[in-house]
Order: C-alpha cells, then structure tokens, then sequence
C-alpha cells in the first residue's frame, strides 16, 4: 500500500470510530452534529485514501490544494466504479452534515440511522474492493452504529417526516422554525438522486408555501418518489443500501420564468453540472474527438438534457455536457461498444441527411 494511502486510510478509520462512538453516546447534546462531521470526513479520507491507491491525484492542479468532496465523490464514481446509489448516499450525507455544520438541521433518529448504518456498509465495501480489508477487522463489533429500532425503509421516513411539517406549520402551532429544519433534511435527501446539492433559503421557502398549499408529497418533492432502502440481516450483521425505483419520473429542468406549479423547484448551478466539453470528453475517455461526438449519437446524448445544456453568452453558443454524459459513454466503452462501428454509422446517418 501507498505511504499516503495507508495515513489517508488511518484517519478514515479514526473518524468512523469517532462517529459510532458519537452515535451510540448517551449526551444529545451535539451529537447528531459530531456524528453527520465524523461520518463525511470518514469518508473523504477513504476515498482519497482509496484514489491515491489507484493512482489517482487528489490534489487541483491550480490551487495546490486537496479537492473537496464533490470532486472526491465524482472521482470515485470514474476510477472506483462507485454507483450512483453509492454517491447519492453519501452526497444526501454531506448535505446534512452541511447543515449541520453552517446552520441548522432537522434531522431525525431514524433518518440518521439509516444514512449512518448504510454508510457502514459503503464504508466496509469501499475497504474491501480497493483495499482487501474488512471493517470488522479493522473496529471492535460493539462501536457499530446500533439502534434499539429497526430501520425503516426510506420511503416510510420521508412520508412520516413530510406529514409532521404540514402538522408543524398549522395555525397557531408557532413551530415554522422546526418545520423549516426537518424540510431542509428532505431537500438534503434530494442528494441520493441529484449530482447537485445545496440547501438555500429559497428552497426551504418554496417548499414551506407548497406544504401549506396542501400539496401532495410527491408533488412538492417529487426527486424523492421512488427511493428506498434494502435491508438485509439483523442486530449487528445488518446491512443498509439504498435503492431507486427505475419507474420514478425524471427531474425537468424549467426556465426561470416558467411556472410549472411545484411546490419546490431546486435551483442549480448548471455551469457546475454541465462542466465537461466535448475535447474534455474525449481526453478523459482516451478516445479521438471523432469516435466520441459518434458515440454521443449512438446514446442520445445530445438529445438528453441530463447529459448536455447549450450556454449562450451573447452571440456564442457553449455545448457542454455533465458527469451523468460521461459516465454514460464511459460505461458503453467498458461494456465494449464497437467504436469503429458507431462511428461508420454515424457517418452513414450524416451522409443520408445532408443528400436528404
């Protein structure tokens, strides 16, 4: 092992423990605060740990200084092959813990439970696939994050949560200010589904006035239809993943003068979504510009507004394409797309439009 992997991995371990030790404590006092900060800095050094084995750099190239955990998670989603359950796990937890850590929370026993054992989970599987070791060797079985409840699955916490805060904000109950804390942990959640996740005011204020409207769940949150949680074994052996219903409707961008009649719209900075050009693209999969525009054909991506967004900036037109593009053409590479193939059609299907 890398020198600078096996200290990564030393700190990632020390605040793993420092988190289960926090969760299982007895004092309330700060302690879903210290458990959100231990467990994201947990993994922050595991995955560098984790991409400084694989030979990964881990430092920006123009600042000199160590990436953030965004870019941590996009990397470990490239070079380690984590899925987008993974990351969207740990994003939801980095938005809480940010929260946490700048403002305030609303973050329940049982939804921090969850996250946290299923963050145990992700924590062992990231050990073993990279590194050849397995938590329990690693930590005592008794500072495991352990509950007197079971967990539940996600969907009947969101559902439980989003029906306290329309209890919360009624006439004459003077609790708005919880009510905010607990909507801002479910905006959080919208990690689990989305590359982007930053709480802000507006959201919390746009959801607040659709909870009070009446509207449904769904309507008001409706990246959050379709999680759910896979539970397997029990006590201390149990294992948490999170899940997402392929049958969920997809997010739609609108225009800022659009009305769509949501009780929440998440706004995005879509520079920092849609940061890939098509050279960038076609370094990162070492593939010839060509081959890559005729592989973005071949998957739709230029017709997928998750993958690619057009930025006009006076009379220029910007093309740029997100990670969810390039994990796309990335997985096509690995699962052995015919390059030469792709790009003898593509040219086939220019030559038939331009005779057209």
């Amino acid at each position: 092992m890398r020198r600078e992997a096996r200290a990564l991995k030393a700190k990632a371990i020390a605040s793993l423990r420092l988190a289960a030790q926090a969760f299982n404590g007895l004092d309330d006092d700060g302690r879903v605060t210290t458990v959100l900060l231990d467990t994201q800095h947990a993994f922050e050094m595991l995955l560098k740990a984790a991409l400084v084995e694989r030979g990964t750099r881990v430092f920006d190239p123009n600042t000199g200084r160590s990436i953030g955990f965004d870019r941590v998670l996009n990397l470990a989603r490239q070079e380690l092959g984590l899925s987008s359950e993974v990351v969207g796990t740990l994003r939801a937890l980095d938005a809480m813990r940010d929260d946490e850590q700048h403002y305030l929370g609303g973050v329940s026993e049982e939804v921090l439970y969850v996250h946290v054992r299923a963050a145990v989970t992700i924590f062992d599987d990231v050990l073993t696939a990279v590194f050849a070791e397995r938590l329990a060797d690693l930590l005592p079985t008794r500072v495991l994050p352990i509950s007197t409840a079971a967990p539940e699955d996600l969907d009947l916490l969101i559902d439980r949560q989003y029906r306290q805060i329309a209890e919360l904000l009624q006439p004459h109950r003077r609790q708005r200010t919880e009510a905010r804390m607990a909507i801002r942990t479910l905006l959080a959640l919208e990690g689990h589904v989305a590359d982007q996740v930053g709480v802000s005011e507006r959201d919390v204020a746009r959801v607040e006035r659709g909870i009070r409207s009446g509207r449904g769940r769904d309507e008001v949150f409706p990246r959050l239809r379709g999680l759910g949680t896979e539970i397997q074994g029990t006590g201390l052996t149990v294992k948490v993943r999170f899940t997402r219903n392929a049958a969920a409707p997809p997010v739609r961008f609108v225009e800022a003068n659009e009305d769509p009649h949501a009780g929440a719209i998440r706004e995005v900075d879509l520079q920092n979504t849609y940061k890939h050009g098509a050279q960038a693209l076609a370094d990162k999969l070492r593939i010839g510009t060509g081959k890559a525009k005729a592989l973005r054909w071949h998957l739709g991506i230029e017709t997928d507004h998750a993958c690619r967004h057009d930025f006009v900036f006076g009379g220029t037109r910007l093309r740029m394409y997100s990670d969810l593009g390039l994990q796309k053409m990335r997985e096509a590479i690995e699962g052995g797309a015919n390059l030469d193939a792709i790009r003898a059609d593509y040219l086939a299907a220019t030559r038939d439009r331009s005779e057209a």
